[in-house]
């Protein structure tokens, strides 16, 4: 069998390491910022419904615009952020992995570079790497929020083509406020993606409420995955002045959302409501754990999200370890002296609240 380091691997991805979340056998897992709800019982009705409908067509290339969802997907950013946008303005693809990745083949590249605020979401650099972007990485304020000097001085000093912006941040949980936001936009040079992939967890406003100002540097990214129950039906999107839906088109795959992916996720958007309706438990969920955490002498950053990024330990390394011996699996990202998890149902926050109650008495 070969070995990785004698394939002929291009040299910047050596040495790297694959991304991902251990995916362990535990009680209670509050690891990967999931929500913990599962589709209702009239949404699960509704799609097999129309997997049965569009499955005799199978044997055919999906639309390869993805009208229909697009179309939904549009409503959905109307209702949701107050913004009015059509099809024209919204583009779909597997997970908000792959609309980041989109993005970056078209706007990136070598010779071009990528400058994020971090810690951040971990997939930014490695998209970067995937496509010989040079990231440059600028370190947020001891208080884990954008350092606004600090950034827009770094914004003049490297004169990034992309600028991410990740609000509610992952894994801190906080929010830029949307004039910071509109700074950075001005202050870039190219194009500023904002990542929203937790936005219904918070109610500040999106940053979709600029793009009228800013057609030819704004794009909004969100995803499926998180409010709306649907991280295994992989449906990402951004929102954007539709000359970005064309520039992407030219660099996606051919006929790259399944009719299975499209089906589920408009499916998934005509019961909207129901699902939101776990968001708002999940939220005062969230409360309820910062809480508490702080009671107990933690330091929490304040989180709008459905996780908490709370510390602050000697090891994180070792509390995390504490935490999985007593069957609650949590996330170590690297911070030092951080952990993060996941809001998830009442029991296994009590779970996790009574584990993190032992660990600071010792």
């Amino acid at each position: 069998m070969a070995s990785l380091d004698k394939l002929p691997l291009r040299e910047e991805l050596r040495g790297k390491h694959a991304y991902g979340a251990p995916q362990l056998d535990v009680a209670v897992a509050l690891n990967t910022n999931e929500n913990p709800y599962p589709p209702s019982d009239a949404l699960i009705a509704d799609l097999v419904a129309e997997v049965q409908k569009v499955a005799r067509g199978l044997n055919r290339y999906p639309e390869r615009d993805a009208v229909v969802l697009r179309d939904a997907l549009a409503a959905y950013v109307t209702t949701q952020t107050g913004v009015a946008v059509t099809r024209e303005h919204v583009w779909a693809a597997n997970g908000s992995n792959e609309v980041l990745q989109q993005l970056l083949q078209a706007f990136g590249g070598p010779g071009r570079s990528a400058m994020g605020f971090v810690p951040s979401y971990s997939m930014h650099p490695i998209l970067c790497a995937g496509t010989q972007t040079e990231f440059i990485g600028v370190p947020r304020g001891e208080d884990f929020r954008i350092d606004m000097d600090g950034a827009l001085a770094a914004i003049a000093e490297h004169q990034p083509d992309v600028v991410f912006v990740t609000t509610p941040n992952n894994p801190t949980g906080d929010v830029t406020d949307i004039a910071d936001i509109e700074r950075i936009i001005q202050a870039a040079p190219g194009i500023v993606i904002v990542d929203e992939a937790y936005a219904e967890f918070s109610p500040s406003p999106s940053a979709c409420t600029l793009l009228a100002a800013y057609p030819e540097k704004l794009v909004v990214s969100r995803t499926m995955s998180k409010a709306f129950d649907f991280a295994g039906g992989r449906l990402g999107y951004f929102v954007a002045d539709p000359a970005f839906v064309e520039a992407v088109m030219l660099v996606r795959l051919p006929y790259h959302l399944s009719v299975l992916s499209q089906a589920a996720a408009t499916v998934a958007l005509k019961h909207a409501d129901d699902t939101l309706a776990t968001v708002e438990k999940l939220s005062r969920e969230r409360e309820r754990v910062q809480a508490e955490l702080l009671a107990m002498g933690y330091d929490v950053v304040p989180s709008e999200s459905n996780f908490v990024f709370f510390g602050h330990f000697e090891d994180a390394a070792s509390a995390w370890q504490q935490f999985l011996d007593r069957g609650v699996l949590i996330r170590d990202v690297g911070v030092p002296h951080r952990l993060r998890v996941t809001i998830g149902l009442d029991t296994e926050n009590d779970a996790f609240l009574q584990a993190a109650k032992e660990i600071i008495n010792g």
